[in-house]
């Protein structure tokens, strides 16, 4: 008679240490971040921040989603912090986390006000640098005249063409753009390519299998559709 099996251990959830353990973060830091994740669990019970089930894996699915664009960022300017733009901020990822994570001045764009009143309190209670705009993306430049973001990022909030159509006047001419995607990339990738001009690099991600991280460089505000204007004969 063959022996019972033995069911199967759960596997150990991902949690606070082994966040600090995989980012080397400081204790200042992680206790920050422990903050954010304490008022995103309490605020949910009321808002819709997340799934209901990621509430259970928030420090996988969402916080080391959002640090692991930290590594990607480029230098700060000479002279000042980076300014990053988050369009679609929600929950905060991935802006906020790398705000408290000390990545520099971020922007959270949300058009929901009752996401922006729990970002504002997440700020106010992490005293992290940031700021919440209360806005439609297309918007900001009639209500941000000038506005202008050294990397702008995005997480799960539209096809790549409509997010490079967003970011295009908004960041800098040597901006660079970070956007976390699905694995079923190619389609988007394609679309994208025959309205835009772009040096664009695939990361692969840390936390999702299939997941992709896009980094996006070189964007330039005219489409690659127009027509070409010939050269003149010498």
């Amino acid at each position: 008679m063959a022996a019972p099996r033995t069911p199967p251990r759960d596997k150990p959830r991902f949690g606070p240490e082994d966040f600090a353990r995989l980012q080397n973060v400081s204790r200042e830091t992680l206790a920050r971040l422990e903050a954010f994740v304490a008022l995103l669990a309490k605020w949910q019970k009321a808002v819709n921040l997340v799934s209901r089930g990621d509430i259970e894996a928030l420090w996988e699915r969402h916080i080391l989603d959002s640090a692991q664009l930290l590594d990607l960022l480029p230098l700060p300017p000479r002279g000042r912090d980076r300014v990053i733009a988050d369009l679609g901020s929600g929950a905060g990822f991935p802006g906020l986390v790398l705000a408290i994570m000390g990545a520099g001045e971020v922007h959270l764009f949300e058009s929901d006000a009752r996401k922006c009143a729990f970002l504002a309190e997440a700020v106010r209670i992490t005293k992290a640098p940031a700021a919440v705009h209360n806005l439609r993306i297309e918007s900001i430049p009639e209500r941000l005249p000038g506005f202008k973001a050294d990397i702008v990022v995005a997480r799960a909030l539209a096809p790549l063409a409509k997010l490079i159509e967003y970011a295009v006047p908004l960041i800098e001419k040597s901006g660079v753009c970070l956007f976390l995607k699905g694995e079923n990339i190619a389609s988007e990738l394609t679309a994208a390519k025959k309205l835009w001009n772009m040096r664009i690099e695939q990361l692969p991600s840390r936390t999702r299998r299939g997941g992709i991280i896009l980094r996006i460089e070189d964007l330039t505000i005219e489409r690659s559709d127009k027509p070409r204007q010939r050269r003149r004969p010498q």
